[in-house]
This record gives structure tokens, C-alpha cells and sequence, in this order.
């Protein structure tokens, strides 16, 4: 069967229906929804309440299959993993990465650097106790800072000095002061790279990528690339002038000696030089660094907007681990109400809405024949959101991992790193940074509005870049008795 695939639409199921640009201001009007935002994905779940989990949609002259609810991404990512297993073209992100790297390349190159940087991960202590030791280290300096501000308003972002010097230890096997002017930089560049990306003129060159010489987003893009890679590239030129032969102790170090100790194969030339360990080095940056930070933005605001859900996880937190010691990634086992508010938290605050997949091959999927390279995108945001799969899908509400005797229930719904060949690969040093974060910092500190603000006025709509992060806003942070 030919590929214009969407599903058929519920009460007509002899028709095949295929929707470009032209009829979505009148597909919207049906639907008698206002799109908040003038968003490609904001279209796709409009059109999936008419025409069902399973649609073709055009980007320009790109035929795109979108995967709506947990059914149809689960059935894709999961069940036909290898057959969904390709990174879908980004064109803001091939610009500067090239295909190089673990979340934009393909092929022998993904294959090849993911497994190398998963290996390099775990030997440097990614889920052991050597790194547990670094997050809470980072946890007590992080709390200082907080303390400094002695219970005045501070900006939201206070929370994103914490977790890169997590990935910075890893990276370049040191952390920096948050007030170093490298740190700073590295953070500041990172930001607007996340900001530019995912504004609508760059959205608007994923779809035009002709128009690159006239929309100005691509051109500043590989601005502040070229400024982060002055950074990166002093500092992997620094570990190779130290590092010996046989021994390395960072990510950069590793990579580099790959290199040289390999047989030089036009494949191994291909894999392991500076252009990949450049794009290797932004993509950590960016999964350890980015979607961590604004998690935890998202974590306390919500303890601000439902301050009794912050008073049950303190509570939750006084009678199990006490005030004595820092909480440890173990505590989680007896921690299950603070755990489960840590999931919510990544539901509800739905970091990554979706990455494009392609297809590896020819496939079939629901019937429908859809051939190898076409572009899948499977929205996170739905499944995360599935009205089949969650009590109260957009309410904050942590009983959604919890059993009915409040033990934690893993939610096979909860997609939140991803799922299948493309799963994050930095899932278990993610949930160790955010448990031991949030749970550290509720410990010893009580989150709440400004004076003159209240908790009804916090607004919990997110502003859309390349990842979904909450409004602009200031916090209170009162040390607890």
C-alpha cells in the first residue's frame, strides 16, 4: 500500500486523508482550538483529535509521518526499534555538527561513538558510587550559593550552575568556580545556542534550509559554536600536551588516545578526530547540562505553585534520612513519595517534546508501506500527556507513579529520556544528578514565591526553544529550621 499513510480517519475508513499547510487554518477551526504557539508540533496534536495517531504531514517539500499517543510511538520506538533507529534530519543542528556526534549522526559513526562514549561513561563511574560522590559535592556548593542570596528573590537560572560542572568533571576531569569567567562563558554560550535553535526563524529553516543566507539564525548559531569550540578546543589541546600513552582519566583524554592507539583505518579517521570529539563534547554538554538545569527550574517552580506537595516530600525526607547527613542515591528506595515527584516533575515539565527519527529501511507500520529515509516524528509531549495512560495528564500530580499503597510505580509511559535505540545515553547520570539535587536542596531549603507575588499567579506555560523551559521567573529560598 502506497505510503500517504495517515491513519484513516475514525468514521471513514475507506479514506485516506493527506494534510498539507493549506488546510490547517481550517482543520484548526474545526477543532475550535487557539494554537498558543505558531509551532509545527502545536499543529500535530490538533490535527491527531481529527484525524487520529497516525498521519503524513509536509514540511515544505518534505512528506513527514507523525506518531501520536503512547500506542503508536511505543509501536515505533519500541517494538520496531531498528526499523525507526535513525536520527530524522535537523538542518539548524547539521550545520554545525555535521553528522558528527551521539544525537544528530547515523549510521557507523552514531554506532561507533555511541557505544565508545557509553563505555568511556560507565569506566568514569556514570551510575557508581564515584560519580554519586561528585553530585554530591556539586549539591553542597550549589546549596551554598543558594544560601547567599539569605532568602532575597533570585533568578531561576541559579539552578543551571549545579549540574554542568557534573559533566564538566567528566569532560575535562575538573570543576569550575561559578563565578570563573570560563564556567560562565560555557554556560552562557550553551544557553543561546538552546535559545536559537529553537526559535522561529530557525524553525522556519528546518523547514526552508534554502533560506539559510536570509534568515539570520543559522549565521548566529554558528557564532556562538565557533566561540564554544575556542573553549573546547583549549581545553582538549591542553589534556593532549598532559595525557600518556596508556592511561587517560577524562572523556577528552579517552577520545584522543582512541584515536591514536587504533589502526589507522579510513574508518577509524573517519570516527575518532577532532571534528566528532568536538560534536561528542557539545552533545554531553548538552544532554548533561541543558535538559538537567531546566528540569530542576520546572521542580521548583512546582514546589512554589503546590506548596503542599513540598511540605509532604520534606516531610517524607525528616523521617527517613533526618537532617544529619546529605541524601544518597540509595535513598530512593525509602524516598518513594520524593522519587515519584522527581518523575512528575520530567512528565510535567516535558523537557523535549521530540527529536525527528527516519526510517533505517523499508518498513511497514500499520499497514501502511513507508519507505527507507523518511522522516518519523514521534511527539513525546503526547505520550507524556496520553489521557490513557495518566490519571490527571495535565495536572502535577506524583500519585502517577505511586501505587495504592504509595510505593513508586514504574510507568511504562513515561518517556522522558527517550525510548529504543535512540535512549538517552546518559539516562542513569541524569536521574542520580536530578534524585540527589532535588531532594538536597528541599532538605535544607523551603522554595516560595517573592513578597508581593502569589503562588496563583505563577505562570506554568513553557517558552518553546530547542528544549521546553518555564517562563522567566524569581524565587525564595528560606533555610529550614
Amino acid at each position: 500500500m502506497d505510503y500517504r499513510a495517515q491513519e484513516k480517519h475514525p468514521t471513514d475508513h475507506g479514506t485516506e486523508r493527506n494534510h498539507s499547510m493549506d488546510n490547517i487554518r481550517s482543520v484548526c477551526n474545526d477543532l475550535g482550538e487557539e494554537i498558543i504557539h505558531s509551532r509545527v508540533l502545536a499543529l500535530h496534536r490538533l490535527l491527531a483529535k481529527k484525524y487520529g495517531n497516525f498521519f503524513t504531514f509536509h514540511l515544505g517539500q518534505t512528506k513527514v509521518v507523525v506518531l501520536v499517543g503512547y500506542d503508536a510511538v511505543k509501536e515505533a520506538l519500541v517494538n520496531s526499534n531498528y526499523e525507526f533507529g535513525n536520527r530524522g534530519a535537523l538542518p539548524i543542528a547539521d550545520i554545525f555538527q555535521h553528522g558528527q556526534g551521539v544525537i544528530f549522526s547515523n549510521g557507523e559513526v552514531w554506532k561507533v561513538t555511541r557505544r565508545f562514549t557509553l563505555s568511556i561513561l560507565r569506566d568514569l563511574g556514570m551510575g557508581k558510587r564515584s560519580i554519586e560522590g561528585r553530585i554530591i559535592e556539586e549539591l553542597q556548593f550549589l546549596s551554598k550559593f543558594i544560601q547567599s542570596f539569605n532568602g532575597e528573590p533570585f533568578q531561576k537560572n541559579v539552578f543551571n550552575n549545579g549540574p554542568p560542572n557534573i559533566i564538566y568533571r567528566i569532560l575535562f576531569g575538573r570543576r569550575f568556580d561559578y563565578s570563573n569567567p570560563t564556567f560562565k562563558k560555557m554556560v552562557e554560550l550553551l544557553d543561546d545556542i538552546v535559545i536559537l535553535t529553537g526559535s522561529p526563524p530557525a524553525v522556519f529553516y528546518n523547514v526552508f534550509p534554502i533560506l539559510k543566507h536570509v534568515l539570520k539564525s543559522p549565521s548566529l548559531v554558528l557564532k556562538k559554536i565557533a566561540e564554544l569550540n575556542v573553549i573546547l578546543k583549549a581545553h582538549f589541546n591542553e589534556a593532549k600536551s598532559s595525557m600518556s600513552e596508556n592511561d587517560w582519566s577524562t572523556y577528552v583524554e579517552a577520545f584522543m588516545q582512541k584515536g591514536l592507539n587504533e589502526n589507522k583505518t579510513e574508518e577509524n579517521r573517519n570516527i575518532f578526530n577532532e571534528k566528532n570529539l568536538l560534536a561528542s563534547m557539545f552533545d554531553l554538554m548538552l544532554g548533561g547540562t541543558e535538559t538537567t538545569s531546566t528540569t530542576l527550574q520546572w521542580g521548583f517552580l512546582l514546589m512554589m505553585k503546590y506548596p503542599h506537595i513540598q511540605k509532604k516530600i520534606q516531610d517524607e525526607i525528616d523521617s527517613v534520612i533526618g537532617t544529619e547527613r546529605l541524601p544518597q542515591w540509595d535513598d530512593q528506595k525509602n524516598l518513594q513519595y520524593c522519587l515519584a515527584a522527581v518523575h512528575e516533575v520530567q512528565r510535567f515539565g516535558n523537557i523535549l517534546q521530540t527529536l525527528a527519527h527516519s526510517t533505517l529501511t523499508d518498513t511497514h507500520f500499520r499497514g501502511y508501506f513507508i519507505p527507507k529515509g523518511t522522516q518519523v516524528i514521534p511527539l513525546f509531549t503526547s505520550v507524556l500527556y496520553d489521557e490513557t495512560q495518566w490519571e490527571t495528564p495535565y495536572e502535577f500530580n506524583p500519585n502517577h507513579f505511586l501505587d495504592s499503597n504509595g510505593k513508586f510505580l514504574k510507568k511504562d509511559a513515561f518517556f522522558a529520556f527517550s525510548k529504543g535505540r535512540r535512549v538517552c545515553a546518559g539516562e542513569s547520570l541524569a536521574r542520580m544528578e536530578l534524585f540527589i539535587f532535588f531532594t538536597g536542596l528541599l532538605q535544607k531549603f523551603t522554595f516560595h514565591p517573592p513578597p508581593g507575588v502569589d503562588k496563583s499567579d505563577l505562570d506554568l506555560t513553557a517558552d518553546t526553544f530547542f528544549t521546553m523551559r518555564p517562563k522567566h521567573y524569581k524565587i525564595c529560598a528560606t533555610l529550614r529550621q
